[in-house]
């Protein structure tokens, strides 16, 4: 008798909890994966669904508009300072009025960006930036670990607070969850602030993992920033014993484009920390030696659109040459395979990049059934074979780079709160182009590959992750 009530109780949770996907999920293959799971195993599925289900983060937005009416007066004073820089439309995208929509800032000239390459290169590029600082430093990344290369930066970042600097440090609780207390408390003794994202904070998260804070911002002084794909951590300089070597891309920003990035991050900041640094300097400072339009665009599950994916569906349909991606996960959603579908059709060189070594199982195996259709339109599929490529690269046509923390996946199109840089120069786009020739070359395409001429395992393995795809 007691069984049979508590099967009840778990179905009606199911059937309550289905309805509830039904009515929130934002994509209608999330909601079906989610009822025929909620429906058929609800006693696995239920917890599973109210801990990583949602689509939207809950209080994000009102930490957000608290913080812009904090700083009304400076955000009106900004406006009027960033004048001069804006740009309606870069002459080599001069149809991006759904971009400027979506998006908290614009393009802004006046920039100057630096392509960096691999651990070495960026890690060194934020420790001169972060010496060269003389008023703040704003750190921020999705994995923080206490080895070798974490405790280079907390040297570093303890020694600048010692000379008088303010410096915020942030990071995601479940991407640094092997953060070592002690490497924390080390920093908070100096006096620096330091803060977990804090996504399950509120009554509404509690029980909310779904959400991850997966940016990589360096910001000194309002005047330089650092954004892409690397974290802080040994294995980004090929000491992983089992994904070396590891192949990334960062980049640097200086000029008024960094306002976009410090804004992003006192975004994240409001919201873990609850507080407005006030002494954060908002006035934009162009580059001396050239002037680069730059957008700096924030996506996440606060968002009211799907921010990241619209953005890129847009900018895949204003190509009109080449469209070349290098991503670690390759799952798109539908709207962006219609896309590449289209720009396939009107014979646009489409190359998609990926390792062929990958730390997830289950996104390696679903990615084939995009990889097949796609090659069978006329892609190039080429897999990365010298390691792990675990960058987040666009370059489109001759001009225009993107260079992020967006993987071509539904998390880090719904899930993650993520950031993009967007270079509309093409003397930039040159070297982007010239770093992806050299992982081409690195790389076997798979000329031919269909998934329909593979084992009957093979098929079933890449068939049964996309079917979990919408729902991680």
């Amino acid at each position: 008798m007691l069984l049979s009530a508590a099967l009840f109780v778990i179905f009606l949770l199911g059937l309550s909890s289905a309805v509830h996907a039904i009515l929130r999920t934002r994509t209608s293959q999330g909601a079906i994966a989610w009822v025929v799971c909620l429906l058929l195993i609800p006693v696995l599925a239920v917890p599973a669904y109210w801990v990583f289900g949602r689509s939207r983060f809950h209080g994000y937005v009102n930490a957000w508009q608290d913080m812009s009416d904090q700083m009304q007066e400076q955000l009106d004073e900004m406006l009027l300072e960033f004048g001069p820089y804006r740009v309606e439309a870069p002459e080599t995208l001069p149809e991006y009025a759904a971009i400027k929509k979506m998006s908290h800032f614009r393009f802004v000239r006046g920039n100057a960006t630096e392509l960096l390459v691999d651990g070495e290169e960026t890690f060194a590029s934020i420790e001169n930036g972060i010496e060269a600082a003389q008023d703040y430093i704003l750190f921020q990344f999705y994995i923080l670990r206490s080895d070798k290369v974490g405790s280079r930066f907390k040297k570093q970042l303890i020694r600048k607070a010692g000379q008088g600097l303010k410096v915020l440090v942030l990071y995601d609780e479940l991407g640094s969850a092997s953060l070592d207390r002690k490497w924390i408390n080390e920093l908070k003794d100096a006096g620096i602030r330091v803060f977990p994202f804090n996504t399950r904070k509120g009554p509404e998260n509690r029980f909310q993992l779904n959400f991850r804070n997966h940016r990589k911002i360096v910001v000194v002084d309002g005047k330089a920033a650092w954004i892409g794909g690397l974290n802080v951590g040994d294995d980004y300089l090929g000491e992983d014993p089992k994904l070396t070597p590891w192949r990334d891309t960062h980049m640097k920003i200086t000029g008024p484009a960094v306002i976009a990035a410090q804004a992003t991050f006192l975004s994240d900041w409001k919201w873990a920390a609850d507080e407005f640094p006030s002494w954060l300097s908002w006035r934009p400072y162009p580059a001396a030696e050239k002037n680069e339009p730059v957008l700096v665009l924030a996506s996440g599950p606060a968002d009211d659109l799907e921010t990241a994916s619209l953005f890129f569906t847009t900018l895949i349909n204003l190509a009109r040459r080449r469209i070349w991606i290098a991503t670690p996960y390759f799952i798109p959603d539908e709207a962006t395979m219609v896309a590449l579908r289209l720009a396939l059709l009107r014979n646009v060189d489409v190359r998609i990049m990926t390792p062929e070594l990958n730390d997830n199982w289950f996104v390696r195996h679903a990615a084939n059934v995009y990889l097949s259709e796609l090659g069978q339109l006329g892609a190039k599929i080429h897999l990365f074979q010298k390691g792990f490529m675990h960058q987040k690269v666009m370059l489109l046509d001759e001009s225009v780079s993107v260079i992020g923390t967006v993987n071509f996946d539904n998390r880090s199109f719904r899930l993650n709160f993520e950031i993009s840089g967007a270079v509309a120069d093409p003397d930039f786009a040159a070297k982007v182009e010239t770093m992806l020739q050299n992982d081409l070359s690195n790389s076997t395409e798979l000329s031919g590959y269909q998934l329909e001429d593979q084992s009957l395992w093979e098929r079933f393995k890449a068939r049964g992750a996309d079917l979990m795809a919408p729902i991680l």
